[in-house]
This record gives C-alpha cells, sequence and structure tokens, in this order.
C-alpha cells in the first residue's frame, strides 16, 4: 500500500496523528508498548498500553523468569502483535532489560518472542544506562550532570557532558531487589545502600545535577508537587532543591505506608508498594552524590532509542518548537501562520528582558490554536494546554509565560494563580502584550496574509502606530479600536492610525 493511501486510511484515528514508530519496553516490572506520531523530534504518545507482568520478580531468589510472569507477559505481546498488525506499523523496535538479562531462562524467552513476529535485542546494564542519559538529552538540550534511571531490575548511572552519555554503570538496585536492602530502622537502611552505591559507582563526581528517570521516581515527584500545593500536574522536568528533596524524603514520605499512598490521586497501586524502598535509595543518593539540584525526567530508555536514530539536523531542532508545530497545525495553527504574525508583532512588542523569540512564537502558536476550541470552553482548556501539557525543554516561568499569551489573546487579564505563582509580574506583563497584540494582527483582518501584507505596527518615540494601506482602509473597525487601546494602555503609550497611499508598507513595518 503506498504511503498516501496509508494517510489516507490513517487518517483521524489518533487525533489527526499519523502512527509512526512502535516501541515495545519488556522491563522486570512491565511489558510496554507505545505508538508514538508527530515529530520525532517532540513525539506525540498515541498509545501507551503496559502489562504488569513482574518478570523480574523471581530473578533475586531464583534467578529465573516465573512461569505466570512468563505467561502473562507472552498474552500482553501477542495483543500487541495484532494491533501493530492492524495499524500497518512496520516500525517497531523491541528492547529488554535487567530481567531479561540476568535471567537463566531469558535466552528461551526471547527465543519464545520470535514466535510472535517480535525480534527482541537484550540491552546490557550499560546500553540501558546510555540510551536513558540519550533520553534526557533529548529532553533538556545541552543537560549536564548525573543521570539515574530506576527500573524494576536495576538502577542505571551515566553522567552527561553537553548531552553527551560518558562512563555508565548499571548495579543491582531495582525496585524489586530493594526490599533486601531493609533493615531494623529506615537510617540503617540507607546506611546500607549508601555503601552499595559507594561500592558500585565509586568514580561519579559529586555536586552535578541529578536526573532522575522512571516510574517509580516520577510518582516521588507527584507526591512533592501534591504535597508543595504546586500549580502544575506534569512531574516532567519539575526541579526540587537538595535540601526541600531530603525534608519531603525524610519527614513526609519517610511517615507514609502504601495505603497511605495508594489514596493518593496519580499513584497507581504498584508505585505506592514501591516508593517507601525507592524513598530511601532516593534518600542514599542525595548523601552520595550530594547533587546541587534534583530535576524529574519523563523521558527516559523509550525517548532515548528515539533520539539517537534522529539525524544530527533533527537533533538541533528546537523540541519546544518541534511539539507545539505539529499540535498547532492539527488545530488550525500553522508554524507559517504564527510565524507571519509574530512578525508583524515584534516591531511593537519584542522580547524583553524575560522572553525569547522561540517562547513568543510557541505563544502565538498556541494563541491561535485555542480559537478554534468553542467560545465556553475556551479558556481552561487553552490555560491547559500551556500549564499542563507536556512539552519538552520548557521551564515553570516560561509555561506561565505561555498561559498569560494565551488569556490576553483571548483578552482576559486577570490571571490566575497558578500563573501569577509561577513567574514574575514582569514576566507576565510581558506575555500579556505578545497576546494583545496577536490579537490585534489576528482580527484585523481574520487572520488573512493579505490583511498582514498591507499593515503594519510599530512603535515610534511615545506612540504605538498602526498603519493600513488606503485600499485596506475599511479593516480598522470598532474591535481594531479597541484592541489598539488595550495594546498601547498595557505599553503606557498613546496610540494612533494612519492610512496611507500604496499596497507595500514593508517600509513602515521595518520601522
Amino acid at each position: 500500500m503506498n504511503l498516501k493511501r496509508k494517510m489516507i486510511e490513517r487518517d483521524g484515528v489518533f487525533a489527526g496523528s499519523m502512527p509512526g514508530r512502535a516501541i515495545i519496553d519488556i522491563g522486570s516490572n512491565t511489558v510496554r508498548l507505545v505508538i508514538y506520531g508527530g515529530s520525532m523530534r517532540a513525539p506525540s504518545v498515541l498509545l501507551n498500553e503496559k502489562v504488569t507482568a513482574r518478570l523480574g520478580r523471581d530473578i533475586a531468589d531464583k534467578g529465573v523468569l516465573a512461569d505466570e510472569a512468563i505467561a502473562i507477559a507472552m498474552r500482553g505481546l501477542e495483543r500487541f502483535a495484532l494491533l501493530l498488525t492492524d495499524l500497518e506499523i512496520d516500525d517497531v523496535e523491541v528492547v529488554a532489560t535487567a530481567a531479561v538479562r540476568d535471567a537463566s531462562n531469558g535466552t528461551q524467552f526471547v527465543a519464545g518472542l520470535r514466535d510472535c513476529g517480535f525480534e527482541a535485542r537484550v540491552l546490557s546494564g550499560e546500553e540501558e544506562a546510555c540510551l536513558s542519559a540519550s533520553g534526557v538529552a533529548g529532553a533538556f538540550p545541552g543537560a549536564q550532570g548525573l543521570v539515574a534511571d530506576l527500573g524494576g531490575g536495576s538502577l542505571e548511572l551515566v553522567d552527561l557532558d553537553d548531552g553527551v552519555p560518558g562512563e555508565a554503570v548499571s548495579l543491582p538496585l531495582g525496585t524489586l531487589r530493594l526490599p533486601e536492602y531493609r533493615q531494623a530502622s529506615r537510617g540503617a537502611m540507607r546506611k546500607r545502600l549508601e555503601n552499595a552505591l559507594a561500592e558500585g559507582a565509586p568514580a561519579i563526581d559529586t555536586g552535578k545535577t541529578l536526573y532522575l528517570v522512571g516510574g517509580t521516581l516520577r510518582a516521588m515527584a507527584v507526591y512533592a508537587m501534591q504535597e508543595m500545593d504546586h500549580p502544575l500536574s506534569d512531574p516532567h522536568g519539575f526541579a526540587i532543591a537538595p535540601d526541600a528533596a531530603k525534608a519531603m524524603l525524610g519527614k513526609a514520605l519517610g511517615t507514609e505506608t502504601v495505603e497511605s499512598l495508594q489514596a493518593r490521586d496519580r499513584i497507581s497501586s504498584m508505585r505506592a508498594q514501591k516508593l517507601p524502598d525507592a524513598s530511601v535509595l532516593a534518600e542514599a543518593m542525595l548523601a552520595r552524590f550530594a547533587p546541587r539540584r534534583i530535576v524529574f525526567s519523563s523521558w527516559g530508555l523509550r525517548e532515548g532509542l528515539l533520539y539517537d536514530r534522529l539525524p544530527d539536523h533533527e537533533k538541533a531542532q528546537d523540541p519546544l518548537l518541534a511539539g507545539i508545530s505539529v499540535f498547532a497545525t492539527q488545530r488550525g495553527a500553522p508554524p507559517p501562520l504564527a510565524a507571519r504574525i509574530a512578525g508583524w508583532t515584534v516591531n511593537a512588542v519584542p522580547p524583553r528582558r524575560h522572553g525569547s523569540e522561540r517562547l513568543r512564537l510557541a505563544a502565538t502558536m498556541l494563541a491561535l490554536a485555542s480559537m478554534q476550541i468553542e467560545p465556553n470552553i475556551r479558556m481552561p482548556q487553552a490555560l491547559d494546554w500551556a500549564l499542563h501539557k507536556r512539552w519538552i525543554a520548557v521551564s515553570e516561568a516560561e509555561r506561565a509565560m505561555l498561559a498569560a499569551a494565551i488569556a490576553a489573546n483571548g483578552n482576559v487579564l486577570d490571571l490566575p494563580r497558578a500563573v501569577t505563582a509561577l513567574a514574575s509580574r514582569e514576566a507576565l506583563e510581558e506575555a500579556v502584550c505578545w497576546g494583545l497584540a496577536v490579537r490585534l494582527a489576528r482580527r484585523l483582518g481574520a487572520r488573512s496574509r493579505k490583511s498582514l501584507q498591507v499593515s503594519g505596527l510599530a512603535i515610534e518615540e511615545d506612540k504605538l502606530v498602526l498603519r493600513l494601506a488606503e485600499s485596506h482602509g475599511a479593516l480598522f473597525g470598532l474591535s481594531s479600536e479597541k484592541d489598539m487601546a488595550a495594546l498601547a494602555g498595557r505599553l503606557g503609550l498613546r496610540w494612533t492610525c494612519e492610512i496611507v497611499a500604496g499596497d507595500d508598507l514593508s517600509g513602515a513595518r521595518a520601522q
């Protein structure tokens, strides 16, 4: 079947995204299928399905994959094979980690996968560590620090130097093995784990940023965000100072039980069972590595597989713009339109101390896309896009600026606490002006290319000046007057509209 036919038949299967690549990750706790679409620089997750097989549950005691666990895993894999066939996804990568790697019957398990049509690659501990580090590098361009990826069977540690993985080590400290380190007290368990870290990774330097990867560690971040009443909900990119982390681990999480954790929102039963032991390991890592800050990453091994396959020019793409471009295009705001409007506004409201051109372009795309939402539900949804959707390579303050620009584009100038708590008043004011300028541009000519060609907006001395070609002078209506007054008022300027002869206002826009 040719590509065009496939695109036609798949159109709309996943909210307008065409599934492009799938990864099956056979871990010690779960067997997971993830299907990706959109830009592979900032991929959209179209399907994420797991089977909790617990393949690694008997590794420590018996050194084998349990028959029952294999049966559960194979049932899930047979389902995955059918899904992939029906969705016509040919680009499928299958990897297995610690449980299969360490089990005496791991080779037989891999051979059995061929009956499902899967050729699995069993990763070494070092390969697993480096792939996790590549995932972090993709999520945080230019990342420097230590990556710690906690899985069910092992803990991978690897240095990152300007986004490039360095020395890697894999330790048998996964969540399924942590119960072996339990002692009479939490402090004694932590000391034993500190010794294991020191023996297993003696050469790792201290004082770096510590990037924490893995589902149980993300659940720890969710717990911390709940305790702090944090305005955001996505643990990806959540950063916490070491002192605050120690207090949270020892005084808060240290007093929780499995039952109390299970009662919390967004912490699954499986993660609740693992969190108490994992929190002690986290304390041990803080003591051993003495990081200067802690950052949680939702990107790890699977995203590392995606990132490593990208050509260099795609790796160099801005992941924030790559992700938002696909998202906004599906909602009627393609990048060329957003770039034209952002360019139209730049002489009046350029990025100043707090923003950047990349952030303004991202805000413009989201602001334009938000206008496709029904008015009665527009603002809550659009603000959720800015604050809670998993964008890559964006700070908390930048999320708040995205939200402020989107709100101002919709003429909402009273920002909620979830926005004002994340950025300074000056930064938010800068973004509000971006949004008001986008509002003026899109309403002036209904987003038409022509309206942007025959008009120009600029600050001249103490005035905000809108120039319109004589042929399109009638575009300046009552709504435009209101939009000009709103923007000029925020900028502290007077305003005027000038009708000029001719249709080429490129010179006026460049003033």
